[in-house]
């Protein structure tokens, strides 16, 4: 199962998902992350380009290309986790620290 999680430069989880400027994508299996790439996506400076429904399908083109399943993040606004509702993404918020252990962790809810 493929989880995003915006990241830090610290390897850490990165407090906002729509603003993020880098996102890793963990492949875990059997509560292991099998897989990690990390990608350089710039949400920070691209979400006030254009509209907000442009920003999402930039966000919804990388989630369904990567083939996430759990997106897991610190915060995230009303829209965006009813856009990964739509999409049958599951979103779990209030994650902190080790991004490794937050993929993980939220793997495990679904």
């Amino acid at each position: 199962m493929n989880v995003a999680v915006p990241l830090t430069a610290e390897g850490e989880v990165d407090h906002s998902w729509g603003r993020a400027p880098r996102v890793a994508v963990a492949a875990v299996d059997n509560g292991q992350v099998v897989g990690w790439q990390e990608f350089p996506v710039g949400w920070d400076q691209l979400h006030d380009e254009g509209t907000e429904g442009g920003h999402h399908a930039r966000v919804a083109r990388f989630l369904r290309d990567q083939q996430i399943a759990v997106v897991a993040a610190g915060h995230m606004g009303a829209p965006m986790v009813e856009m990964l509702e739509r999409m049958g993404i599951s979103a779990v918020l209030g994650v902190t620290g080790d991004a490794r252990l937050a993929a993980v962790a939220a793997a495990s809810t679904r």
